[in-house]
């Protein structure tokens, strides 16, 4: 019974929780109090700041300058593999600089120079009244009085020239995208005639990319795809232009049944029992086209998704390009090993190098 009277006199106690006040969690908890920076505080330490952030964009300025400098010191077009290493080295140093410094400086001057009390903005509609155009040009005048940009003239005027130089060392390293000619080679600033000659010629082995194995057509088998490079290739040396030769010359090796081949009459030699070779250059803007559907027997350019269909010349069926993969004509020796009959009849690469 004891025990039933001390259980009834607690159903009869009010509940602890109900006597506590619960607050509002979404009450607005305002602005934090504002600290001052020793720049705010100290004109010496402001100047001294002022002075980080324009010297960090004349660093930039200068990072700028040096990458264009680095592109004439060492040009790649020399073929000597150290002005190459060189040349990507210090170009790459250069333009680091230039952008991390303005990163730098930008980041600076607004940590230790901008204005940093924080303010509450309404929101309220944005028509487009006078009065809304009035406000704009006010915020806008009110940004230009908090940073500074209109009175720190010489942030504001560093800023600006490193800026503009940081441009400088990309539009300059689009000079290196065509060949340059020279007293002793003519031919060389020519793009149309230095890509219409490569290393293939009569009686050239197709090798294996890389390995530079000679290769034998019986070997090939149906729906195979392999990477070729001229046997003779493997002679050259970076210092003698063994990138820039082999860049025009790689090929594409692809074995079909013959009846799918559908060829021309004047090109009815070029193949061997539906073996052909195309160039690996898409005629769009020059990138190696190797992605090979053996289903479809369509070659598919990776970069801008040009297609091109080798049982037909190679020829364009969608994308980007503008004519069909130049076809290199070959047979085979008394071994039966691959060999070209001759060179590209046309240029390879990209079709705007034809145009005058």
């Amino acid at each position: 019974m004891a025990h039933e009277d001390d259980s009834k006199a607690l159903d009869h106690q009010p509940s602890a929780g109900l006597a506590v006040e619960v607050s509002d969690p979404a009450r607005n908890p305002g602005l934090p109090p504002h600290r001052a920076r020793m720049t705010d505080k100290d004109p010496k330490a402001e100047k001294a700041a002022e002075r980080t952030v324009y010297t960090l964009y004349y660093l930039s300025l200068a990072g700028s300058i040096w990458a264009v400098a680095a592109y004439m010191l060492f040009p790649i077009e020399s073929g000597r593999l150290i002005d190459v290493r060189h040349n990507n080295l210090y170009i790459g140093l250069g333009i680091a600089l230039a952008l991390l410094a303005i990163g730098i400086g930008a980041i600076h001057w607004s940590k230790a120079l901008m204005s940093d009390r924080e303010f509450i903005e309404d929101r309220h509609s944005t028509r487009g009244k006078d009065s809304t155009r009035e406000a704009a040009v006010q915020v806008f005048a009110a940004a230009n009085e908090e940073s500074g940009f209109g009175r720190r003239t010489m942030i504001r005027n560093s800023l600006i020239a490193a800026v503009a130089a940081s441009i400088i060392p990309g539009i300059t390293l689009f000079r290196g995208l065509a060949p340059h000619s020279s007293e002793d080679d003519p031919i060389k600033g020519d793009p149309v005639k230095l890509l219409q000659h490569t290393m293939w010629k009569e009686g050239e082995y197709l090798a294996s990319d890389p390995e530079g194995i000679r290769i034998r057509a019986a070997d090939l088998t149906l729906g195979s795809a392999v990477h070729v490079i001229p046997e003779s290739l493997a002679t050259l040396s970076h210092h003698d232009g063994y990138l820039e030769e082999k860049a025009k010359a790689i090929v594409l090796l692809v074995r079909l049944h013959p009846e799918q081949l559908i060829e021309s009459e004047e090109r009815k030699d070029w193949s061997y029992k539906g073996i052909v070779a195309y160039s690996k250059v898409c005629t769009h803007v020059g990138c190696p086209v190797a992605l090979y559907e053996q289903q479809t027997h369509h070659l598919l350019c990776p970069c801008h998704q040009s297609q091109f269909d080798i049982t037909e010349h190679a020829k364009v069926i969608f994308g980007p390009a503008a004519r069909p993969l130049p076809q290199l004509p070959i047979t085979v020796d008394d071994e039966g090993y691959l060999i070209a009959r001759r060179d590209f009849t046309e240029p390879v690469g990209p079709s705007f190098w034809e145009r005058h």
